[in-house]
């Protein structure tokens, strides 16, 4: 049984629930006044449009000088990978471990995990809804570690600026996937979850 089977929906400002007026197209919150909705209006195109729109520039963000280390006045022009591979040959193997974990690992997982659960939603995949579920939260609570990498570029810009003994610059790279990190939270946040277990009940499917 679900709220929408009685007629309630929960307000996303407030979570007050609300029950359902017939024939009211444009319903407010009790307590609160904002706009509620039995489903998120267009969840599932906003998510799909939001995520391609992050795989798309996934490619220049990989692709594209993400920062150049600079040693004694020389230094190349490094991709998140190289880059990777820069700081651990200058003996930075924490700092290394972190921009690859942030950096290749978890948007490579939210572009594929956003993605199989909009699948599994609009083609009934053999996915059980606690499954998705929780491949869900999961998606929600890494994302606050997306910019973890970006952030470490930053003090780097910042601290490590001596001159001609060291240096290190961020690349365009680097904006794009700062872009690619924002349009995958945001994916995550237009995604409705309760879509996942109105695919379990035949007849009552959203978008």
């Amino acid at each position: 049984m679900r709220a929408a089977d009685v007629g309630l929906m929960v307000c996303h400002e407030c979570h007050q629930l609300n029950r359902e007026l017939p024939g009211v197209r444009r319903q407010h919150c009790t307590r609160c006044g904002a706009r509620v909705h039995m489903r998120r209006p267009n969840s599932i195109v906003r998510t799909w449009a939001l995520l391609l729109t992050a795989g798309l520039l996934y490619l220049p963000a990989n692709l594209l000088p993400i920062m150049t280390v600079r040693m004694l006045g020389s230094g190349t022009p490094d991709t998140i990978m190289s880059g990777v591979v820069t700081l651990a040959k200058h003996g930075m193997l924490p700092i290394a471990a972190v921009v690859f974990i942030a950096s290749i690992l978890v948007p490579t997982f939210k572009l594929v995990g956003i993605a199989m659960l909009l699948i599994s939603v609009q083609r009934h995949h053999p996915m059980s809804p606690r499954q998705r579920l929780l491949m869900f939260r999961f998606i929600e609570w890494i994302g606050r570690w997306s910019m973890l990498d970006i952030f470490v570029i930053a003090i780097l810009v910042a601290i490590v600026n001596f001159g001609s003994l060291a240096r290190v610059e961020a690349g365009f790279g680097a904006v794009a996937f700062a872009s690619v990190v924002v349009l995958t939270m945001l994916a995550a946040i237009t995604f409705d979850p309760r879509l996942i277990w109105d695919n379990t009940q035949s007849g009552n499917k959203h978008d």
